[in-house]
Formats: structure tokens, C-alpha cells, sequence
């Protein structure tokens, strides 16, 4: 259990420390610059969620190093541009998929000694992540409504319910307005 904590921040060698390190500070920049109202709890839920899952799922050899997490990140950045589909969220969703499209192959069991399990795990709990935040919209996402302003002593060019009914239904209450009147006009003898 404590390797749910201590795992992401233990490596085998330097060369694993910084292979981690740039992605790591890479992923971590993006998401506290562009997604600053989830950018700590996605963060944590992503690095204790994938220790966790790890730890249910994994096989029983030691997982160690950051790479889970790092994969958790560029899914959470990723599967946030589809989840949010603003213009900021999808062009930085391009931008890692670029940066980072070489970490597919490493959720498969292609080498001895590297925890696929980790990276696999890390990738969906960042999709879970993603889907979970989805809903909290960062300011500079926010719409401002364009009549909110809109002052209703102007004068139009045309009558406001010009599009709400055809000629013809136009015609017809026209004529339905004008027999009511004439009836109306005529009295209590017609």
C-alpha cells in the first residue's frame, strides 16, 4: 500500500529518472496553465488512482517510476479536448498527441522490465479523470451571452416575431383579426 505513494517517485536508474522528468514537468505545466480550477485534484486523483489500480491490478513484480503517471496526464490532456470540444482543450489535445504519440506502443508488453500495467492503467484512470472534470468549466472557456446587454427601447428594422410564422399564417391571422373586428363592429344584429 505504500507503494501507492512512494512507487511513482522511486526509479531504477537516472536514466529512468529522466525519462520521466520531462514529460512529468511537460504535462504538469499544461495542466496547471490551461486547466487551473482541476489542475491539483486531477493531478492527485491521477497519481493516487493509478498507484491504486496498479496495486489491484498489476502483476505481483515491483512498479516503480513516475511513467504511470505521466501517462495519466497526456490522457487526461488528451481525452480533455475530446470530453470538452472547446478550441483550446481539442488544439491542446493535437499538440500532446504529437509530443507524446510514441507512448501507445507502451501500454503493450513489448519489453522485459517495464511496467505496461502502469502505463495502461495510468491512460484509462486519465480518461476517468478527464470525464470527470469535464463539466468544470475554466474561465476563459467561459460564453459570455451576447443579449445579455441588449436594450429593448431600440427600434428594429423589422416587427421581433418577423420569423415565427410564415406569409401565408400571416395572412390568415390577418384575416381571422379582421372578420373578429368586423363582428365585433357590427354588434349584437349580425
Amino acid at each position: 500500500m505504500k507503494g501507492i505513494i512512494a512507487a511513482p517517485l522511486l526509479h531504477g536508474s537516472w536514466e529512468h529518472l529522466f525519462s520521466n522528468a520531462a514529460p512529468i514537468f511537460v504535462t504538469t505545466t499544461i495542466i496547471h496553465f490551461f486547466y487551473k480550477r482541476v489542475a491539483w485534484a486531477s493531478f492527485v486523483f491521477i497519481y493516487l488512482l493509478t498507484g491504486f489500480s496498479v496495486w489491484l491490478f498489476g502483476r505481483s513484480v515491483y512498479h516503480i517510476g513516475a511513467s504511470g503517471v505521466v501517462y495519466g496526464l497526456v490522457s487526461f490532456i488528451f481525452w480533455s479536448g475530446i470530453f470538452r470540444r472547446n478550441i483550446k482543450s481539442i488544439v491542446l489535445a493535437l499538440i500532446v498527441t504529437i509530443l507524446y504519440s510514441g507512448y501507445l506502443q507502451g501500454i503493450v508488453p513489448f519489453q522485459e522490465g517495464i511496467s505496461w500495467e502502469s502505463h495502461l492503467l495510468g491512460g484509462i484512470v486519465g480518461i476517468i479523470v478527464a470525464f470527470l472534470f469535464k463539466g468544470i468549466i475554466e474561465q476563459d472557456e467561459e460564453q459570455p451571452d451576447p443579449w445579455a446587454n441588449e436594450s429593448t427601447d431600440q427600434e428594429y428594422y423589422l416587427a421581433r416575431d418577423t420569423f415565427e410564422m410564415t406569409k401565408e399564417e400571416r395572412r390568415i391571422a390577418e384575416e381571422k383579426a379582421a372578420y373578429k373586428k368586423w363582428l365585433e363592429e357590427q354588434g349584437p344584429q349580425a
